[in-house]
């Protein structure tokens, strides 16, 4: 079962924010901590799939600080998504420093951006399965970024939107280094900005699964964007 952590001091936005996790993934179990104190506990006691976490708890002000650093001290890996009232033009750049996975401001997201953010780092952290006793050749990906659709992986057809495929292609062409959200902004016509992003590369994985349920080709990079693995 996936095991989730919401650490909020404010239990209206506690609620809210299980509420959402609850109704995107039924059946996920949700531990809910309002302290420093009792969230570097339960941190200590058991390792969560993913963190929910606000910076400010109670009258610490930088408690969340703390207890990332907590996290990458006991459970090096675990992502953790920061919920914040904190200006994201000043605590985004010190999240990305500690390795957070993403940063949301509160007020400026809705539903759907959070749940979006958050089902798109557990399909990038879920376990992957075990390699397959021959490995597939790296070079298995035919595409044309200037022909809708023209996708072809492992000999069939990936169906793909034209931004889609072009987002595709700046990835494979630089295949193990991070391409950036900032490089990616360059090959959409419109929505440059991260959650957009994001649901392009959704859309590309779901296209790929679709053909290819054990395709995990495309690597979510904390905090800086996207690399073909």
């Amino acid at each position: 079962m996936v095991k989730v952590a919401v650490i909020e001091d404010d239990q209206p936005t506690s609620q809210q924010l299980c509420g959402w996790i609850a109704a995107a993934r039924p059946g996920i179990q949700i531990d809910t901590w309002f302290t420093r104190d009792d969230a570097e506990a339960a941190l200590a006691r058991e390792r969560y799939d993913l963190v929910v976490l606000d910076i400010e708890l109670g009258r610490e002000r930088n408690a969340g600080v703390a207890i990332i650093n907590a996290i990458n001290k006991r459970h090096a890996g675990t992502p953790v998504l920061v919920v914040s009232a904190m200006p994201a033009a000043i605590y985004r750049s010190i999240m990305k420093a500690l390795d957070a996975w993403d940063y949301l401001q509160k007020t400026t997201f809705d539903e759907a951006d959070f749940v979006e953010t958050f089902l798109d780092i557990l399909r990038a952290t879920k376990d992957k399965a075990p390699p397959a006793p021959v490995a597939a050749p790296r070079e298995e990906l035919l595409l044309d970024p200037l022909r809708q659709g023209a996708a072809i992986w492992r000999g069939q057809r990936v169906n793909l939107p034209l931004t889609a495929q072009r987002i595709l292609s700046a990835l494979y062409q630089r295949r193990g280094e991070v391409v950036s959200y900032e490089d990616l902004y360059q090959v959409v016509k419109s929505g440059r900005n991260r959650d957009n992003i994001r649901k392009h590369v959704s859309t590309i994985r779901d296209a790929f699964r679709d053909i290819d349920p054990t395709f995990d080709g495309i690597a979510n990079v904390p905090m800086r964007g996207f690399r073909w693995e």
